[in-house]
């Protein structure tokens, strides 16, 4: 009883069951309210790569090229394009009717800052950014790309459809500091962001964008026709497992977007309600060290730790023994995909033994250095990954220091470049999506951009002039070799722990039109 009253003053709306006005009932009907994974602390999908930032940039923003089921890019916002013979000047024209949410048309040139702003934080960005020699508008309709060489993927970047997706954002915002977090949310998408009604910790709501012209292709993935079948968006933050189950059964919510391994069976027996997957890639686990400071700051360290973790441990516990939900994945790239191999892995077979992996940090020059990890008390997929290594590595004979949080703290914290003795850290752990992390130039964990790249900073200039060859290298077998080679450096590098693959289903009652993808796209979606 007590969950059912904290829940319906969380979202103001009346319960089920209870007789309400018709306009209240009119408005509930017109209303899609989800469950998010997580609390939104940061609104800027380009200064992040937090999965829930992600998923509020695909609700507010568009790009320019989409991304189909099968991996295909798509014109989005984008009409079409033209390449140079020599390919290195790309014209884009954008289609009619493109309008902000203040009421702005879409102009290239807000589209040319934009791309200039992505370039300089996203992992794929980056490499388009060190052969571009501007982005510019040629007209109001036309965005121009003149590179120094030729980028042969210059569309799959700009069409990705995950972490750092290439957001066009007005050009008064685009110009923000790409390491400061912008401070408003304006996009083109068929929802627009509500900031009057924003409380962090508690509520998020979009409205829809009435101005928005989707296309007329059908929706698949981040491509097609985006229609926003709903008047409003909610989420409400639920932190407890078991409060976001009762509601989604009670229907006072008609989205969970990922569902507790636990509570499945429960949901399942439920009437009306569907729990699916709808990442077919699944997720990988990770440790990400902090290579800035000691012990971390060590290799060889890192290489002796790397044989002290047991991924079945770690996929256990987040998909509650779940057999058909994990699997290990003895490989730097997700299993299931094109470069996927366990060449190399032999630190990850046969049985544990913490007293070997002792006496190798003693070897490597661990000299008791406290080791802070931090970990989401409020994020149940990831949550018993920090609570795992925290006991490994003691049990290994390191100083360890489990400092648990909120998700949304944990994201604020992650940026700190300092030691430890000043409010740093020294692992933190989350997962990507396989789709995300599949080849070299989107895997942000793999690559070596030291402070250019992902929280951690890890360092490795080899693994950059692998990715920079795998980019324009010829044929599949050329590229398979490249993406092996980084491999290989990442086993005696050790940029992170890999903890396997495993699939975190989502849970929905009284709504079709659910998409496949990585992020609960809300268009397509109809009350059933």
């Amino acid at each position: 009883m007590q969950r059912r009253s904290l829940l319906r003053a969380a979202t103001a709306l009346p319960a089920a069951g209870l007789a309400g006005p018709a306009i209240g009932q009119d408005l509930r009907a017109r209303t899609l309210r989800m469950v998010p994974q997580a609390n939104l602390t940061s609104l800027d999908p380009i200064w992040t790569t937090a999965g829930v930032t992600e998923n509020h940039g695909w609700t507010v923003f568009d790009t320019l090229y989409g991304t189909t089921d099968d991996l295909k890019v798509r014109p989005q916002m984008a009409e079409g394009q033209e390449v140079s013979d020599d390919r290195r000047t790309w014209t884009i024209r954008l289609r009619e009717g493109l309008r902000f949410h203040d009421g702005e048309p879409v102009l290239a040139r807000d589209c040319a800052a934009s791309l200039a702003r992505w370039a300089k934080r996203d992992t794929f960005g980056q490499s388009l950014g060190a052969v571009a020699e501007a982005f510019e508008a040629a007209d109001d309709r036309t965005l121009r790309i003149r590179l120094k060489s030729p980028f042969p993927l210059l569309l799959e970047a700009l069409a990705k459809p995950f972490a750092n997706a290439a957001f066009i954002m007005p050009e008064r915002i685009a110009r923000t500091d790409p390491f400061q977090q912008v401070t408003e949310i304006v996009g083109s998408g068929p929802y627009r962001f509500v900031a009057n009604e924003y409380v962090s910790g508690s509520r998020v709501v979009y409205a829809k964008h009435d101005r928005y012209v989707p296309r007329q292709e059908p929706p698949s993935r981040t491509a097609g026709g985006k229609v926003a079948h709903f008047d409003r968006v909610e989420w409400t933050v639920i932190p407890d497992s078991a409060t976001a189950a009762a509601a989604l059964q009670a229907g006072e919510v008609d989205w969970w977007e990922q569902v507790n391994a636990d509570l499945i069976p429960a949901l399942r027996r439920s009437r009306g309600i569907t729990v699916e997957i709808i990442n077919t890639l699944g997720y990988i686990g990770f440790s990400r060290f902090n290579f800035l400071h000691p012990p971390f700051d060590n290799p060889a360290i890192r290489r002796a730790v790397l044989h002290a973790i047991n991924q079945e441990d770690f996929v256990r516990a987040v998909t509650n023994n779940d057999a058909e939900a994990w699997r290990t994945c003895h490989s730097m790239w997700p299993c299931g995909t094109t470069y996927a191999t366990t060449t190399g892995s032999e630190a990850l077979a046969g049985p544990r033994d913490p007293a070997r992996v002792r006496r190798m940090l003693e070897e490597a020059g661990y000299k008791g250095e406290k080791v802070v990890v931090i970990n989401p008390t409020d994020f149940p997929t990831i949550g018993p990954f920090g609570q795992i290594i925290a006991d490994v590595l003691r049990r290994c004979g390191m100083n360890v220091d489990l400092q648990e949080m909120d998700w949304g703290s944990l994201v604020q914290r992650r940026v700190s470049k300092e030691p430890v003795e000043k409010g740093g850290w020294s692992i933190f752990h989350t997962w990507w999506p396989g789709i995300s992390i599949m080849n070299p130039a989107v895997n942000a964990p793999i690559r070596g951009m030291g402070e250019r790249g992902w929280f951690g900073w890890y360092r490795n200039d080899k693994v950059e002039a692998l990715n920079a060859a795998w980019l324009v290298a010829e044929g599949e077998a050329e590229q398979k070799r490249i993406a092996e080679e980084i491999q290989q450096e990442s086993w005696r590098e050790v940029p992170f722990l890999p903890l396997g693959q495993f699939f975190i289903r989502t849970a929905h009652r009284g709504v079709t039109g659910v998409l496949k993808g990585t992020s609960p796209y809300p268009w397509n979606i109809r009350r059933a």
